[in-house]
């Protein structure tokens, strides 16, 4: 895997526009980060995913997937070798960090709209 096959694979999502943040690449859907490129450097990717969902990735593939440290990292976030990850496995986690920030936009509307 590289940073552009990466991000092309970010970007096939639906409505899912790149940005940056603190520097680095960023993907988003409604406003929310679901992933970003070259964090900590150039070789990694990072997905935001639910700690279950990071048990699972990093059980299956420890090469590929490592929790971010300290609390990002508890909170799910996770990041992706980008050399060790199979693009199957990432389209996957990708498709759940993207799933949680649609999730995280509804709730949020929903609760404004509760107002």
């Amino acid at each position: 895997m590289t940073a552009t096959e990466f991000r092309r694979l970010a970007l096939k999502l639906p409505e899912t526009i790149e940005s940056a943040h603190m520097n680095h690449p960023d993907f988003r859907i409604g406003g929310k980060i679901f992933a970003t490129l070259a964090y900590p450097d150039k070789n990694w990717g990072m997905v935001k995913l639910t700690p279950e969902q990071q048990e699972v990735f990093v059980a299956d593939e420890p090469e590929a997937y490592v929790p971010v440290k300290g609390a990002w990292g508890k909170q799910g976030c996770t990041n992706v070798q980008l050399k060790a990850a199979k693009k199957a496995t990432l389209e996957l986690a990708l498709k759940a960090a993207w799933s949680n920030a649609i999730a995280k936009t509804s709730n949020k509307k929903a609760r404004t709209s509760q107002k």
